[in-house]
Order: structure tokens, then sequence, then C-alpha cells
């Protein structure tokens, strides 16, 4: 049994609006074509969906706009779904076991490589207009910040045509130990700023750790029809939940272009307005 405590990280994207309105799971699904039509934008379509997971592994969200940086989408988890709104009250979260017991994923062993459970998996067929492919999404876990470092390195990917397209900025799959901010004795660890620590609680959502909105891409594939699989599990054991959050309709053939919110842009003139009055004081 693992005995659970948590530093604090990079000022993101989640940091701002607070105080809006909080996470919310709308409801949990096993209909792998609903979650596929859920994620799906412009010059993409798709073909022979399957999902494997249990019950309430995956499911659809709302209001998630003020932590996550995107308000509605799809959740995959390796443990429950409905575990994901906060605030942060436990620095332990299981939830409930995948499919024949919390099974794992080979793919994903051989990414970290390690033995995984608890794996939630949609698949499908897809074909691309203009040859490439963009994807939103967040990444957060019960395993930050305390087994950094450790065995329990929870991972998820999304492998088009077998190679995984989810990476951290430095390249490495995004995973509890190639993306976090360290943990005591260990100093500052790789992509701390694109992590949030959420250990004391300091964002709305459950998990004691998660990533800034992240965005998968590839480009220049060929035409006709390509895989896609996007799988989640936990590492090392079947405790301590993770989860990836995805972006509706940002599965697409083009970027996701963000626009400045109104109130990020009056912050924005204050802070130049600001500015200009403290240049003209030093001259």
């Amino acid at each position: 049994m693992r005995n659970l405590v948590k530093g604090i990280a990079f000022l993101s994207t989640a940091v701002v609006c607070q105080t809006a309105s909080a996470l919310v799971i709308d409801s949990t699904s096993t209909d792998g074509t609903a979650m596929a039509n859920n994620l799906l934008g412009t010059g993409i379509s798709i073909s022979n969906v399957s999902y494997y997971g249990g019950s309430n592994q995956s499911g659809f969200f709302s209001d998630g706009g003020s932590v996550l940086g995107f308000d509605d989408g799809l959740i995959m988890t390796s443990g429950s779904a409905l575990d994901a709104p906060g605030p942060n009250s436990s620095g332990g979260l299981t939830g409930n076991k995948g499919v024949g017991g919390g099974s794992g994923d080979a793919d994903l062993n051989a990414l970290i490589p390690q033995s995984t459970n608890d794996a939630a998996v949609l698949s499908f067929d897809f074909e691309t207009d203009s040859g490439d492919l963009y994807f939103n999404y967040v990444f957060a876990s019960e395993e930050y910040n305390e087994w950094v470092n450790s065995s329990f390195n929870d991972v998820f990917a999304f492998f088009v045509d077998g190679v995984n397209i989810a990476e951290a900025p430095d390249g490495q799959a995004v995973s509890i130990n190639n993306v976090n901010c360290g943990n005591t004795g260990t100093g500052t660890g790789p992509n701390c700023d694109v992590y949030n620590n959420n250990s004391p609680a300091a964002y709305d959502i459950e998990y004691d750790g998660f990533t800034d909105k992240l965005v998968a891409s590839i480009t220049g594939l060929g035409a006709g029809t390509h895989t896609m699989k996007i799988a989640i599990a936990d590492a090392g054991d079947s405790i301590l939940d993770s989860a990836v959050f995805l972006e509706a309709g940002s599965f697409s053939d083009i970027p996701d272009i963000p626009v400045p919110e109104p109130g990020s842009l009056a912050l924005l003139s204050l802070g130049i307005a600001g500015l200009v009055l403290s240049r003209r004081k030093i001259h």
C-alpha cells in the first residue's frame, strides 16, 4: 500500500479565471461511436470505432474551461470519470477497475516500457482532407507529486498508425515521470513549465497535478485511411488514477488558434499601461 502526500508550478492558462464555473461530468459512456463523434472536428471523417473500458472509466464533461483551458469534451480514465470534479479532496483517489479485472494495454507497455493496468482504449479509422491532424488534450493524475520518478509511471498515448503523437515539449511520451516539477529531494523535473500542481488544492479538479492544454499533431499523412488509438492506463499497479481530457471538436486537420478572452485582453491592456507609466517615470 502506498501512503500519500504533495510543490508549485508554472503559471499557465489554467490559472486564468479561477472563479469560473466548475468542471461537471455530464454522463459516463461505453459508446465508442458517441465518444469519437464528440471529438470530431473539421476535415476529418471516421469509421470502424471500438471502445474498451469499464462502465464508468470514460464519459463526457462540460464547464472545464477554468481549469483545462477548454470547456467540454471526452474524459478517459484509469479509474472512474465520476471522480474527476474538484476540489481536490483526496491525495490518493482510486476508482473502479476496468474491463477484465483491470487489464492493461500492450502498446502502452512498450511505450514506457512497463506493465500497465486498468486501460481505457478508444480506436477508430480516419481520413484527413489535408493530410494533417491536430488534437487538444490535458493529462491529469493522482500519482503526482509524491510518485514522480518511481515505477508508478501512469501514461497515455495517441497512436496514429502505431506511432505515438502525444508528446511533451521535449519529445518524450506524456507520463508522470516525463512531465512534472519534481518532488521533495529530486529538484525540478522535466517539462515543469507545462505542469500544474494541485496539491494542496489550487484548482477545481480532483487530480493532484495536470498538464497545460497540449496539442498532439502530425502532418503530411498520405491519402487514404489511417488508424487512431487513444489509450490511458495505470502503470506498475492498479491504484491512484489518471485521466486524459480531450477537447470536443478538436480532432481536426487545422490547428486551433487561441483567441484571447475579453478579460484577458483587459488584463493585457492594464499590464501594457503599467509598463508605459513605469518607463515614463524612469525617463
